[in-house]
């Protein structure tokens, strides 16, 4: 970790002001914490774009297990890229609905596409992708 600079941020007094009801929303501390929470959530979602970079993140599905073979289908679609499965949870939402939660690591573009294969299988209800860090080059 490197040595800690300070610099000076010229703001707008009106963007200023929201700002610190967004600090004091978030309940940071100081403006530095959360200035350092912007930086690195825009680093990240750099991180995102290179498609070979190694990234994590969850999937999380919503579907009805009584759909005709969809539960056998998913199954199928995620032992075809066990490398990129951290690990799953599968809950019973009702009689009906299932939701799913993969944790995902691996290259970029290969999360991705793993991910978009799961959300549009027929009779998947809803699922999102939400990508994070592995951390290695954050400070």
């Amino acid at each position: 970790m490197g040595k800690t600079i300070r610099f000076g941020v010229s703001l707008d007094s009106d963007l200023l002001e929201k700002f610190d009801r967004l600090c004091e929303e978030r309940c940071y501390q100081t403006r530095s914490e959360a200035i350092r929470d912007l930086i690195r959530n825009v680093l990240v979602q750099k991180e995102w774009e290179a498609t070979d970079k190694e990234i994590a993140g969850t999937l999380t599905l919503v579907y009805d297990h009584h759909k005709s073979d969809l539960a056998q289908r998913l199954t199928e679609i995620q032992h075809d890229a066990h490398e990129i499965i951290i690990t799953s949870l599968h809950v019973h939402l009702d009689h009906h609905n299932c939701l799913e939660v993969l944790v995902l690591r691996g290259p970029g573009e290969e999360v991705r596409t793993f991910a978009q294969k799961l959300i549009s299988t027929k009779g998947v209800l809803h699922g999102q992708l939400n990508l994070t860090s592995t951390g290695q080059d954050l400070v």
